[in-house]
């Protein structure tokens, strides 16, 4: 056995004597720490969008922000980027290299901004469309907060009461001598059952987890589940919300952008998290080349909701349909956070 720790990755490998083959398994143990977050990408552009603005070529911009950077693997990132660039390739070629950095989105935006001359402009509207999405998410993310800490919380004191509290008054139950109630003869059971076999409780805990995982995996699993959440009455409404949200604001600042129709619904699918939803969506790329538009093939789709579809529809007949489109993201954002409210309220 030979382990190894270069400072970036833990190394473990075995060779076995005698036999000609081994294997090795190479652990990344700071992945998490290098990785670049949507906050670093959206400081990034806020920085970039700036020097543009001011009038700075866009090496010397990427230079300079290369060199504010504080976090090594955006500062990597930013640094290959310029060396592209000064290598010839464009700015968006030269984003297309990281894909686990800049989205589709973001690569299309830039390319667009680049052929009609407006990088600066393209890179305002993606600083407003990925603050107004980091906003969203860490709304979501601090209101699940207090949820979780509850359940977390209600979980932590049954398992007290079931393996502390109620010995106790098996206990004494049994130096009184009275006959012991039906409740409490079934909790003492289950009392006597976790503190005895508590390592089967958690074994079947992990294989339950594992085994879903492993069934949201696979294609099937994850259309079923996703089919699932949109048949529940609460969860149903707030997962259609947050898609029409994203899927609006995705589109509406491709198009305002100057991305083509067609290559914009392509990349709105990707950012569609239900795959229910996202799935429905082949049919407004059929319907626009057949020149239905999208209000319509939504419709026809039932996923997403009436008055978002009149709004869109509004927006096609008046030939305003990006702008249309970022309101009703505005409009379903702030309902997301009302949905999210009533949820945390039902259940406290």
């Amino acid at each position: 056995k030979k382990m190894e720790l270069d400072g970036k990755a833990f190394t473990i490998k075995i060779d076995h004597p005698g036999r000609a083959r081994g294997f090795s398994l190479n652990l990344d143990l700071f992945a998490f720490l290098r990785r670049v977050s949507s906050r670093d990408i959206m400081t990034f552009t806020q920085q970039l969008s700036t020097l543009l603005s001011a009038g700075l070529p866009l090496d010397k911009s990427l230079a300079i922000v290369a060199e504010l950077t504080d976090k090594g693997e955006m500062k990597k990132v930013v640094s290959d980027v310029l060396g592209s660039i000064e290598g010839g390739m464009s700015f968006a070629d030269a984003l297309g290299k990281h894909p686990r950095v800049f989205s589709k989105l973001y690569v299309n935006m830039v390319r667009a901004g680049e052929a009609g001359g407006v990088l600066e402009l393209i890179l305002e509207r993606l600083v407003d469309f990925l603050e107004s999405s980091q906003e969203l998410k860490e709304y979501i993310t601090s209101s699940m907060i207090y949820p979780m800490l509850l359940t977390g919380v209600c979980g932590i004191t049954i398992v007290l009461l079931l393996t502390f509290i109620i010995p106790k008054f098996s206990a004494m139950f049994e130096d009184v001598g009275k006959g012991v109630p039906a409740s409490a003869q079934l909790l003492m059971a289950a009392s006597a059952a976790i503190k005895s076999y508590w390592w089967v409780a958690l074994c079947l805990i992990a294989g339950g987890v594992y085994g879903f995982r492993k069934y949201l995996a696979t294609e099937n699993g994850r259309v079923q589940w996703d089919g699932f959440k949109l048949k529940l009455l609460m969860v149903k409404t707030l997962v259609q919300k947050i898609e029409v949200a994203r899927f609006s604001r995705t589109l509406g600042t491709l198009m305002k952008s100057g991305v083509p129709i067609l290559q914009s619904i392509n990349i709105v699918k990707e950012t569609v998290s239900n795959v229910v939803i996202a799935g429905s969506l082949t049919g407004i790329h059929e319907g626009i080349k057949q020149g239905k538009g999208i209000s319509s093939p939504l419709k026809n789709a039932r996923t997403f909701p009436a008055l978002a579809i009149h709004m869109i529809t509004v927006g096609e007949e008046t030939g305003r349909l990006d702008e249309m489109l970022l309101k009703v993201a505005d409009t379903y954002d702030q309902d997301v956070r009302n949905a999210i409210k009533r949820l945390i309220s039902l259940l406290e």
